[in-house]
């Protein structure tokens, strides 16, 4: 090991022989004590930070398909010859690292302060006073933060403002329930400063009433307005309300926000919960709430959880996972009353009159687009409220784009046929296009669907869309929770999902993102025990 002559803390260390990493292989080193990623493709070296900078995944534990290396845990993708973020739901990129070969031997260059983190920020614009122009992002989610970022990146230069109805900067709302107990700030994606330092202007507690097309201005709750020249509509969803009688009494709570997450768990403890759909929000906070509440029930019509999304066979394992952790499921049913003392609820009363004790009730049953503040404009909606845009996230009206939740899209697995898909990753990449072509890049969508849903401290992985489906293949067992499903479509695979199966799923989205379409014969005779290279 050797310090470089410039001074600046350089190390060079000998890694490995040449001949210790086939072509194709993902291996760690160790440089100055810190783990480092070293890649063969195609006979050529690279080096880059080892772990994820969204959850702290081994990327040596990842796929590499050409120049593209993705993440087994969630799927974001990067580059092995920059470390650029190439696909979602991590917002920071790969620090890279020179490397050499000498007679045989492999040596890795890197500066000390580069080794100790595996996060790179990329580099952005700032705002000149001379630019007139103003991008105007409804919205605190990640499709809005991704948009922001993405044009400070490409170089815009004029004013950006994010305007949100919440209190709080940008936070993951993917760990609003799997971790309950977290502040708002711990969830933060973005630090204020770290926008404020960018000259991204964000507006917290700012909801947008409505919107003149014509004059390009959007008018504010509090009275204010504000004019753009772009606009971005990612407003979100938010949860359906529930329509039964004592809907309306205390403690019956929605899980959207921080705030909420933070008062379900102080109202959970030591009581009696029933959850109302065993949907994604749903089963996560029937499992995190599982040892903390006295009893936790979970209403669903259906007859297994995420029945239509993830199909009866892994609902049935969900199902049984809580089963045994104590938490009781009425399926098959509905809620239909909810009783009160004192104006707070204390039962529940399921369709067959059983009464349930019920001390805190958590709504998990579906959510609707955040878009009633367009009704009546010329903006084109479905006949939900979703957004209706193109592959370039532009509406039927000039200068306004939609992204994220609040959006209905073509999706390429479902040959073009629209729909609305609710994954942080998907938010992000749908951001990240729409800023592309406000700036007149001339980009369209081209991303996998990729989400995870975790329970008990296992989670399952899911990539692709699959809406329809006629049709299961299961390599595994279900019985053991070491699985892999995939989703069937007319005789091919739209989407699949795993439990311990790592890094099927990303393998998986890979071959879709490249094209390819897998055959349900392909599917039978895949083995979860054998990850071709």
């Amino acid at each position: 090991m050797a310090t470089g002559k410039d001074g600046d803390d350089t190390i060079t260390a000998e890694v490995c022989n040449e001949a210790d990493v086939r072509d194709g292989e993902l291996c760690e080193v160790m440089v100055a004590g810190h783990p480092v990623l070293l890649v063969r493709n195609k006979k050529e070296f690279s080096a880059l930070g080892s772990r994820c900078p969204h959850y702290g995944a081994p990327l040596s534990k990842g796929v590499l398909r050409g120049h593209r290396l993705r993440c087994p845990w969630h799927g974001a993708c990067f580059n092995i010859k920059t470390g650029d973020i190439e696909e979602y739901p991590s917002l920071d990129c790969l620090p890279c690292f020179k490397v050499t070969v000498e007679e045989g031997k492999v040596f890795v260059t890197a500066k000390k302060k580069d080794l100790e983190s595996s996060v790179r920020v990329k580099n952005t614009s700032k705002r000149c006073l001379l630019n007139p122009n103003t991008v105007l992002l409804l919205g605190g989610g990640v499709a809005a933060l991704v948009c922001a970022e993405t044009l400070r990146q490409e170089g815009f230069t004029g004013r950006i403002i994010m305007a949100t109805k919440e209190k709080n900067a940008p936070y993951d709302k993917s760990k609003l329930i799997k971790e309950m107990t977290m502040k708002a700030e711990d969830l933060y994606l973005r630090k204020p400063e770290f926008l404020s330092a960018r000259d991204i202007e964000l507006w917290t507690e700012k909801e947008a009433v409505s919107v003149d097309f014509q004059k390009q201005k959007v008018h504010f709750k509090d009275g204010s307005s504000q004019k753009y020249n772009q606009l971005l509509i990612a407003t979100g969803s938010h949860s359906s309300s529930l329509k039964v009688p004592g809907a309306d009494l205390q403690n019956v709570c929605h899980l959207q926000t921080p705030e909420d997450s933070s008062k379900i768990l102080e109202l959970a403890a030591g009581r009696n919960v029933v959850v109302v759909g065993a949907s994604f929000i749903g089963m996560e906070a029937a499992a995190f709430l599982s040892d903390k509440a006295a009893a936790v029930s979970v209403v669903e019509k259906d007859e297994f959880p995420f029945q239509k999304t993830l199909g009866p066979q892994v609902g049935g394992v969900c199902m049984k996972m809580l089963q045994n952790n104590g938490v009781k499921f009425y399926t098959k049913t509905e809620l239909c009353e909810l009783k009160g003392k004192d104006g707070k609820v204390t039962e529940a009363i399921i369709a067959s009159g059983k009464k349930l004790p019920a001390d805190v009730v958590v709504l998990g049953i579906g959510a609707l687009p955040s878009s009633e503040f367009l009704k009546g404009t010329s903006i084109a909606r479905d006949s939900s409220g979703a957004i209706l845009v193109d592959l370039c996230m532009q509406t039927n009206t000039p200068n306004v784009f939609a992204a994220g939740d609040v959006v209905s899209f073509p999706v390429a697995l479902l040959d073009g046929e629209r729909s609305s898909i609710h994954h942080q990753q998907v938010a992000e990449a749908h951001g990240s296009i729409a800023a592309l072509n406000m700036l007149k890049k001339q980009k369209e969508l081209h991303t996998v669907p990729f989400f995870w849903t975790t329970m008990l401290g296992r989670s399952i992985h899911y990539t692709g869309c699959g809406k329809g489906f006629t049709d299961t293949v299961v390599k595994g067992s279900l019985e053991q929770q070491k699985f892999l499903i995939f989703y069937i479509r007319d005789g091919f695979v739209t989407a699949a999902a795993s439990l311990n199966c790592d890094p099927m799923v990303s393998l998986i989205a890979e071959v879709l993102y490249s094209g390819k379409r897998i055959s349900k014969e392909e599917a039978e005779a895949c083995d979860i025990n054998q990850i071709p290279c």
